[in-house]
């Protein structure tokens, strides 16, 4: 294993091991972004193949310690009061991936950025959205269809996610804790798919492995950090975070 990460270069890994630290700070303060900040950051100086294997593991641990840091209950009542959420989502996963290639992923990603960005930016001038009881199982199915339709064409579903908990005005810990659930969920898929495709094996599966650890470093740093933060503080981090998120994935969709 040393070996064969040591042909990626010191530099390199040196650097990978930096931004699984970074992002596991961030997902610890905001309970999301972890996949952004990785490929965003190991897509530009490694190939497509190790960037993905590179995020998987790191994603899977940190998701499985975000949604049980609070205990078995507490993760498995989260899931169980949002289980529209999470079965629609997962089902619009799964068939949105059997038709990925028939759809402009760039187009996608463009509309999802474009549309993050905004009303995340709106919320940060003031605006506060807020679904009432009678209308937060038809937002959720709707919400959680979207997700999981963009999620399974383009792998990013976390924006929609966190925009739609913070408008439902969840609780900072239940927020981040349900976001684990959902993320965590999508990620186990996501390691089981790629052990059989062959991403996640070799060099691409020591780099993940690698990588968890800083990940989880950097999840404990920005777990105390979100416990010094008030409600209003929370939700305006993770809508700061949304904006760069949705500019991110604008950049993805212009510049490739």
């Amino acid at each position: 294993m040393i070996a064969e990460l040591a042909a990626m270069g010191t530099v390199a890994l040196g650097v990978a091991l930096a931004l699984a630290l970074l992002a596991g700070v961030v997902k610890g303060m905001t309970g999301f972004a972890l996949p952004m900040i990785m490929v965003s950051g190991l897509g530009s100086f490694l190939s497509p193949e190790l960037t993905l294997a590179g995020m998987i593991l790191p994603a899977l641990f940190t998701n499985i310690f975000q949604a049980f840091r609070q205990g078995a209950r507490a993760a498995f009542q989260s899931a169980r009061t949002h289980w529209r959420y999470l079965a629609t989502m997962l089902a619009f996963l799964v068939f949105s991936s059997q038709i990925v290639l028939s759809i402009p992923v760039g187009l996608l990603f463009l509309i999802l950025g474009a549309t993050i960005t905004i009303f995340a930016s709106l919320q940060l001038a003031g605006w506060r959205p807020k679904v009432s009881a009678r209308h937060q199982r038809p937002t959720e199915i709707s919400t959680g269809a979207v997700a999981g339709f963009l999620g399974g064409l383009t792998g990013t579903w976390g924006p929609p996610t966190a925009l739609y908990l913070t408008a439902l005005g969840v609780p900072m810990t239940e927020h981040v804790r349900i976001q684990g659930a959902v993320y965590g969920t999508g990620a186990v898929m996501l390691t089981l798919a790629h052990l059989q495709s062959g991403v996640l094996s070799g060099v691409g599966l020591n780099l993940s492995i690698a990588l968890v650890l800083p990940a989880l470093a950097g999840l404990a740093i920005g777990a105390a950090i979100q416990d010094r933060l008030d409600q209003d503080r929370f939700q305006a981090l993770v809508l700061v975070v949304l904006v760069l998120a949705g500019l991110n994935l604008v950049r993805r969709a212009v510049f490739g």
